[in-house]
Formats: structure tokens, sequence, C-alpha cells
């Protein structure tokens, strides 16, 4: 008979979730229900700064919130330091992240430095990080997932998710088909590592996975509202990960296929294509139905090979041999020791994404 295992944990998860048509507006309204403060450090990017910033910069001042707008350059550790001592200077009572991984990524890390809450606001649903109490941020070679914690409201207005270039949605779509793969890896691990799991956090995991498999077409064919599709999996991805405690549930072997390539490809692709990309490849791997994988992507838009995604084949090959230094500590189907170059050609090969 199994023991039982007692463990005291803490989960966080976001207070308010706010998805559908014109949430933007419902911003003061949700500082006011939560009690937030009246001063707010808004983190945003250079393209929205003088777009979707503006109305909420005019959303926020009618609803009588001191506003400090700060544009970031990139997701890395001295833009977050950078914040702080910006956010040390205007002293705000919480930080709000609009537009898409980078700007979340470091109000996320911001607040949690600095032991605040913050709102999340997406413009684009290419990630799965909306709502988790993880970040994605590049260290001097590489980039890691660092501990944060989640949002207290995400508010996603899916008029503006639905205007976004499909090609970011794409790459969202992609990095839920990943969690495939990541579950897999985090079973393998339980199963010779004897590694613990969580199994709700696998089921919702896997839910979302399947719910981009189900939707393919509503998500393909653009229809009004579709956005809402993959916001609400993106969320639940999130969600899987703060249950958890960690990305194990989100992120394995084809997310560290994808950070491989970021440290090094010469014109990396969006994040989510690349672990999508992955995803086959660890599906052969892991014995998985790859080719099903594979048709899900093509149904769905999203590149299934090398050349289509704007990577050389050897940028390829050299991320697969590579993979699996990227998180040591974390054991998938790569092993310690990872893929000679032979089995690495193999793989890319058989599955079609390198020619």
């Amino acid at each position: 008979m199994n023991s039982v295992i007692n463990e005291y944990k803490f989960i966080e998860l976001p207070t308010l979730l706010c998805l559908g048509a014109d949430m933007l507006n419902s911003v003061p309204e949700v500082i006011k229900r939560l009690s937030l403060g009246k001063k707010v450090l808004l983190l945003t990017d250079e393209f929205l700064r003088t777009r979707i910033a503006k109305d909420v910069e005019n959303i926020l001042i009618d609803g009588n919130i001191e506003v400090f707008t700060n544009t970031i350059q990139d997701s890395t550790m001295d833009e977050v330091n950078k914040q702080i001592e910006f956010h040390k200077e205007i002293k705000p009572d919480f930080v709000i992240g609009l537009g898409g991984g980078r700007p979340i990524d470091i109000a996320k890390s911001v607040s949690f430095q600095v032991n605040q809450r913050f709102i999340s606001v997406p413009t684009i649903a290419s990630h799965d990080g909306v709502a988790s109490s993880r970040a994605s941020i590049m260290g001097s070679k590489k980039r890691h997932s660092i501990q944060a914690l989640p949002p207290i409201a995400v508010v996603a207005d899916t008029v503006i998710l639905d205007k976004s270039p499909y090609r970011f949605t794409a790459s969202g779509c992609g990095d839920l088909i990943a969690k495939r793969t990541a579950i897999a890896d985090w079973m393998l691990s339980h199963r010779l590592k004897n590694e613990l799991i969580s199994e709700y956090s696998i089921a919702l995991s896997d839910m979302t996975a399947q719910l981009i498999t189900k939707n393919a077409d509503i998500i393909r064919s653009q229809v009004e509202g579709y956005s809402r599709i993959v916001v609400k999996a993106l969320i639940s991805s999130s969600l899987a990960m703060c249950v958890a405690g960690s990305s194990r549930p989100g992120s394995g072997s084809e997310h560290m296929f994808s950070h491989a390539l970021d440290s090094f490809a010469e014109t990396p692709a969006l994040h989510g294509e690349q672990c999508a990309l992955g995803t086959i490849l660890m599906g052969y791997l892991h014995d998985l139905d790859w080719v099903e994988i594979k048709n899900i992507m093509i149904n769905l838009g999203l590149p299934v090979t090398s050349r289509n995604l704007g990577l050389k084949d050897e940028e390829v090959i050299k991320a697969l041999e590579i993979a699996h230094t990227i998180r040591p500590e974390r054991f998938t189907v790569l092993g310690k020791e990872g893929l000679t170059r032979d089995a690495a050609i193999k793989a890319a090969t058989i599955t079609g994404v390198i020619n």
C-alpha cells in the first residue's frame, strides 16, 4: 500500500479572471474591487506605448487613478532591475503589465521583487504566462523560468485579441500543443526518478491541449471572438502551473529545445512556434503519435519544418544536441547525456522537420 504524502503547500491563484469583449474598460472596477490603490506603474513596450497603452491610461485617469507608464526593452534581469529602480522613484501601489510575453514577464518579476500585486493585460494570445507564477527572463546566456507570483487579476479583451496578428495566436496554440510532451516528460520522470507529480495539474494541462485540438477549425477561421477559446486555454495552462508550484505541467523537453534555439539561432522564431516544432520531435522520441501532432499544427497554420520557421537545418540539429543542458536539473526524454548527432539527425529527418 502506498503511503500518504502529507505536504504543506501554498497555491497562489489569480483572484479575478475577466475575459470578453471591451473588458479593457473594466480595469478601474477591477482595481477598486481588489482595493489595490490609486497609483499604478504601467509597464508596456515601445510598440504599444502610443497605441493601446494610451487608451489604458485614459481609462485609468477617468477612474481617478494616477498612472506612471514606462516602456521595457527586453525581458532580461537588467530590465527587471531597471524597472525596480523606477518603481522606487514613483512608489506606486501596484503594477500593470500590458502587452505580450515580455511586458507581462517584467511586470510579474518587478511586482514579485517589490512585494506588490500586479494585473496582467495581454494584448496577444501568444503564450501561457498570462496568469502563471513563472516568468521567462533572459540570463547572461540563456532564458530561465524563474519564480514569481501570479497576477491578482487577468483582464483579457477579446476585441483587442481578435485584431492581433494571427501568427501570435497560432503561437499561443503551439505553446498549448506542447503540453503533450511536457506531461509525458513529467510522467517519465515520475516513473524513472520517482519525481512527485500533481494529477490535478496534469489533468488541467492536458485539457488545454485537447481544447485547442477540438477547436482547431474554429480558431483557424478567426471568427469573431475566436481568441476567447485560446485565451481560456492559456489561462488554464497558467493555473495548472500555479497548482503544481512549478512549470512542470507546461514545460518539458520541447521548451528546452526552444530555449536552446533562442541561445544561438540567427533568427529565432516565436516561442510557441518553436515549442510546437519541438513537440513533433519530442513526440517522436516519446513514441507518441507525432503525425497527429503535426497534422494539428498544419490545421492551425503553424510551421512544421525548419525552413518554414526561418531556421537552418543545422540549427535544429544543434538545438537537439544541447537541449538537455538548458535545465539539467529537470529529467526529460532527452536524459542526462542528450542526443547524439546521428540520433538528432534521424529524429529531425524522420519527422520531416528537416529535409
